[in-house]
């Protein structure tokens, strides 16, 4: 569970007034002292972020954020802050204050979060100092309300009970290879090892990878590129090459031309958005021309090598196309920022270390402002002349 990576977890946004009880009640579902608990305004300035194994359901991430009625010098930044979060969380749990309602504060954030398609349950803390009376004229202002008591410890399993069964009906992650190919089929990775290779493992698109295939019962057979040739010769009826994207035209020029082909990236880009998006992206660079303006979003920092795809490959590439220089300009972070209509194409890295409603908020908001947007192994594969090949498998 404590390997989960962040990006495979439902992210759970916790959101409230100042006080409302958010850190005491992340700190009762996780069952541990995580976030500061203070009768302090303001005493939760970044969001806190804990991952944790919700028991039956699964490895989930908590995140408590600021008081969205945070009066300290730095409140309005940090209440921005606990907004942009609705841009990538799954789920959100709204606590009030049962002694000290707010209705307007919870329906400006109801709002917003309605924006970025993220259903919330409300939970109502102090439940050991409310009468009878004041529980029903609550639950007339909510729509059924949980009822807690942080303080008492009380409601905190009857809140999990619920809470996983709204997750479970929250759609599930889509696989990786396990829905293109039935039980028993074979698949070879091509994990060429260059200076991008951290030494030792390999990354983890790859081993995302190899345990989708594990858990759908598909046979995975993992080689480097300079071995292929002879994997080709020992292994028969291989139903799918998967390469890395940077070896996309020597891998290509191996394989048989009737063999399934696509990269890793294609796959992710799939999986934690929507491959059509992406496609309808690529039709940009037919028009690619010097001087236009390219954003390229990378999800998680790294050094930067003379191979690096993001910062030298891809760029090289677009310039190519293009027949000149290009305006490129890069993104370092979970999100973009929204006021991107000067940029003529944006292209996302494969995703791996973000969740599937970061990127397809990102790609609602290009497709709102008549963006396009593809991902790395799009632009690899066109480069290289084969996209239709690589995105063959999908169709």
């Amino acid at each position: 569970m404590n390997t989960t990576p962040n990006a495979n977890r439902k992210q759970i946004g916790i959101y409230g007034n100042t006080n409302s009880g958010k850190s005491s009640l992340m700190n009762a579902i996780l069952g541990q002292e995580i976030s500061l608990v203070s009768s302090i305004e303001g005493t939760t300035t970044d969001p806190v972020q804990k991952a944790m194994e919700l028991i039956p359901f699964g490895p989930i991430l908590l995140i408590d954020t600021a008081g969205l009625e945070d009066n300290s010098e730095l409140g309005e930044v940090r209440v921005k802050k606990s907004y942009e979060y609705l841009k990538r969380i799954d789920f959100a749990i709204y606590v009030v204050d049962g002694n000290n309602i707010d209705i307007n504060t919870y329906k400006a954030w109801k709002k917003e979060s309605n924006k970025y398609n993220v259903n919330h349950v409300v939970v109502v803390n102090k439940l050991d100092i409310l009468n009878e009376e004041e529980v029903n004229n609550i639950k007339k202002l909510f729509e059924s309300p949980i009822f807690i008591s942080v303080k008492e410890n009380k409601g905190i399993d009857d809140l999990k009970k619920e809470l996983i069964k709204y997750l479970e009906q929250e759609e599930e992650d889509k696989p990786i290879v396990g829905d293109l190919l039935p039980y028993g089929s074979k698949v070879i990775l091509v994990v060429p090892i260059d200076s991008e290779a951290p030494k030792g493992r390999i990354i983890l698109p790859q081993v995302q990878v190899i345990r989708d295939c594990l858990d759908h019962g598909i046979k995975t057979y993992v080689v480097r590129d300079t071995e292929l040739e002879d994997a080709l010769n020992d292994i028969k009826n291989i139903d799918l090459v998967i390469t890395d994207s940077q070896a996309f035209k020597e891998v290509e020029s191996i394989i048989p031309k009737d063999m399934n082909l696509t990269s890793f990236s294609i796959l992710f880009a799939r999986q934690k958005g929507e491959l059509n998006d992406f496609l309808e992206g690529t039709k940009k660079l037919n028009t690619l021309k010097p001087g236009d303006k390219i954003l390229i979003c990378e999800s998680c920092t790294h050094n930067v090598s003379h191979e690096d795809i993001g910062r030298v490959k891809i760029p090289n590439m677009l310039r190519k196309i293009a027949g000149g220089e290009l305006n490129i300009e890069y993104s370092i972070s979970y999100d973009f920022k929204e006021n991107i209509e000067d940029y003529d194409l944006i292209i996302h890295c494969g995703a791996c270390m973000v969740n599937r409603k970061s990127v397809l908020n990102k790609i609602n908001i290009c497709k709102e402002k008549n963006i396009p947007i593809t991902n790395y192994g799009m632009v690899i594969a066109y480069f290289t002349g084969i996209l239709d090949r690589a995105t063959c498998i999908f169709k």
